[in-house]
């Protein structure tokens, strides 16, 4: 394998890496993994109440990978007759059929935005959002106002991590291009606020490869320079605009 010559930074949760890993290699980076937090599955008796009357409405969005996982340990996920089942994005909709549900919908445009023009989600008279506490907080209010009763389901949790003097360490000697691959808004404040401000510094150094152009604008307004969306949360895409940003 050839020497990288940049870095992917990757704020993926705790052992969540092994995409963004693969994707930079194949486009010549390397990968430095910084994990603010761990996913965490909820299941208490209320996270399972919760859930089976999410299962019970219209239609039910699940908002990532993570929710479908901790769901199905819940509970089997078996749609009903004339319910419809949707993911946010393409990795939402593959592990819903990994556990067994066959007919999925799921936008091409992998974001909360883009879920919710589908035609599913325009007019239902309930919504059961699989989820976990935070993020994707333009779903549920979109929804009720077009008149639909969510019911959430929060099924895991993040646990924010400190950060490692290992990660410390590497970030203050980063040398080269570098980018930064940002897919949660949540996970991007949290490293910025709550980790070392000399290591914020050198993030804001970083460009920025985004999964979505709100995610774009958000770092726009954390002072981050050089950002672009990559219209996709999947790691081969926002890899492949990293290496562009890098060597623009």
């Amino acid at each position: 394998m050839p020497t990288p010559t940049w870095t992917l930074l990757s704020l993926r949760p705790a052992g969540g890496h092994d995409g963004m890993r693969r994707a930079a290699a194949r486009h010549g980076g390397r990968l430095l993994a910084l994990s603010p937090w761990t996913l965490l599955p909820c299941a208490d008796a209320e996270a399972t109440r919760a859930l089976n009357a999410a299962l019970s409405c219209e239609a039910v969005l699940f908002t990532s990978p993570a929710a479908v996982r901790a769901a199905a340990a819940l509970r089997p996920l078996r749609p009903r007759p004339g319910q419809a089942w949707l993911g946010v994005g393409a990795g939402s909709a593959g592990a819903l059929r990994r556990a067994g549900v066959d007919q999925v919908l799921a936008p091409g445009r992998m974001d909360s935005e883009g879920v919710l023009a589908l035609d599913a989600l325009q007019a239902p008279a309930s919504v059961g959002l699989v989820t976990a506490p935070g993020g994707r907080g333009v779903i549920a209010p979109t929804l009720q106002a077009r008149g639909a009763e969510v019911v959430r389901a929060d099924v895991y949790r993040r646990q924010p991590l400190p950060p490692s003097p290992r990660a410390l360490q590497s970030l203050r000697a980063l040398q080269g291009p570098a980018c930064l691959a940002a897919s949660s808004g949540e996970a991007l404040a949290l490293v910025l606020d709550t980790w070392p401000a000399d290591v914020a510094a050198v993030l804001r150094r970083c460009s920025v490869a985004a999964a979505s152009e709100r995610l774009a604008e958000l770092a726009r307004e954390r002072g981050f320079a050089r950002v672009a969306s990559a219209g996709s949360p999947r790691p081969a895409a926002l890899a492949a605009l990293a290496q562009q940003l890098v060597a623009g």
